[in-house]
């Protein structure tokens, strides 16, 4: 047996505003809900989620490159309001 720890590696996602990797913990997960992008701070709804920055900056910039339906693999366009009021709440 070697004297090395290995550290755990942590997952990783992709932010589908700004298309950069980050920790899954620094992530916004959304998943759909009635046609509607509702966030999953938990991570525990079901069904196929996509991840954000909990920033306006990276949510607008999913918005206008229309990524949540393409995450989704589902048919758009879907509602942001619900979504977008979170991101402002507990934005920094």
């Amino acid at each position: 047996m070697s004297g090395r720890t290995q550290a755990r590696a942590c997952p990783e996602r992709t932010c589908v505003g700004c298309r950069e990797r980050a920790a899954k913990s620094e992530l916004l997960r959304i998943v759909v809900d009635e046609g509607a992008c509702a966030p999953d701070p938990r991570g525990t709804l079901p069904g196929r989620g996509a991840y954000v920055h909990p920033v306006s900056v990276c949510l607008d910039l999913a918005v206008r490159r229309r990524a949540f339906p393409r995450a989704f693999k589902a048919k758009g366009p879907f509602d942001t309001a619900a979504l977008t009021r979170y991101v402002e709440r507990v934005a920094p």
